[in-house]
């Protein structure tokens, strides 16, 4: 396996991304764009989630296909952002076609980030806005750590982000993940610097480090904040030909690579949540082999997403804690 070229998710062809924010609220959208639209699924370990339109990504639905998913911050306010996309998306002749209307199909989640040092005494919900900009700046190379819908995202100890990876199988396809990392706990090991993620690391994307010297399993995990202030949601996407239902399985695997990267994860104040896309570009050779090596594949992406997200955050001004350059650098 190698990185792709971009190491970014949108080495999956006729993907791009679009990130937007706002740095005063320290919030942010961003959004997953297909030239064409993509088969989806989604699953959820998570035990606080915040969604829209995840119940029509089941493989028994009459709806196969999405037009962009989107990722965001501002707890339930969030969500809005998926209307901006819509709007966005309708604008450009996009949409599921019903009589003589089109409907954009546009699923997204959200992360708690309205207690993280941001001027959040506004007269109106931006996040709308925030949809529609990040939909319009959508290509193939965005920014990572504190942008998009990362920019608000905090963890157990330091500044979260956005952060997102790559890979060629040998088999010819590509596998990415996109994620924002807004934990409950920790992604790095203990006081150091060290990455839970650093046995996936590919030529030193989040510094190179390696693992951790050293581990007292007996030590209680770190965590921040109460009920309901955490998640982690993630895209992992190919540009294999998956059903509903393969999709759905790359999403599950994909589930490992965050628990191998966030320490812990799947709590039941975080709402972890994985959506996979799925492209089509190149059929599966072997139904079950390529479809386990695809969630593998998944797995190793969205651990060194996750691990980018928090390596790449920069410092602003009203941070309530460190970035990991701040802390380590």
């Amino acid at each position: 396996m190698r990185l792709g070229p971009r190491n970014l998710i949108t080495d999956v062809a006729g993907l791009t991304v679009g990130n937007a924010e706002d740095h005063r609220i320290k919030t942010g959208a961003t959004v997953l764009l297909g030239q064409r639209p993509f088969t989806a699924a989604v699953h959820v370990m998570g035990g606080a989630p915040g969604t829209r339109e995840t119940d029509l990504l089941a493989p028994d639905k009459t709806v196969q296909e999405v037009d962009a998913l989107v990722l965001s911050g501002g707890s339930a306010f969030g969500l809005d952002a998926a209307s901006g996309v819509a709007d966005w998306l309708r604008g450009q002749g996009r949409g599921f076609a019903v009589g003589d209307q089109l409907v954009p199909i546009v699923p997204g989640a959200i992360v708690f980030d309205l207690i993280n040092g941001g001027d959040k005494d506004r007269p109106d919900n931006p996040y709308k806005r925030l949809g529609a900009e990040a939909a319009a700046q959508a290509g193939g190379e965005f920014a990572l750590g504190t942008a998009g819908a990362g920019t608000g995202a905090i963890i157990a100890d330091l500044k979260g982000g956005l952060g997102s990876a790559s890979i060629v199988l040998p088999s010819g396809q590509t596998v990415g993940a996109l994620v924002v990392v807004n934990a409950l706990g920790q992604v790095t090991v203990g006081d150091g610097p060290h990455f839970w993620a650093a046995p996936f690391e590919m030529a030193g994307e989040f510094g190179g480090l390696g693992p951790a010297p050293a581990f007292d399993a007996r030590q209680p995990p770190r965590h921040k904040g109460g009920p309901g202030e955490a998640t982690t949601i993630a895209i992992v996407a190919t540009d294999a030909a998956l059903t509903q239902a393969q999709a759905k399985r790359m999403a599950v695997a994909a589930h490992d690579g965050m628990a191998r990267a966030i320490y812990p994860s799947h709590t039941p104040m975080d709402g972890d949540l994985v959506f996979a896309a799925a492209t089509g570009d190149k059929p599966l050779k072997d139904p079950v082999w390529d479809a386990l090596n695809l969630g593998h594949a998944a797995a190793l992406c969205l651990s060194r997403a996750i691990a980018r997200g928090v390596y790449e955050a920069s410092a602003a001004d009203g941070d309530p804690l460190p970035c990991w350059r701040e802390a380590f650098g």
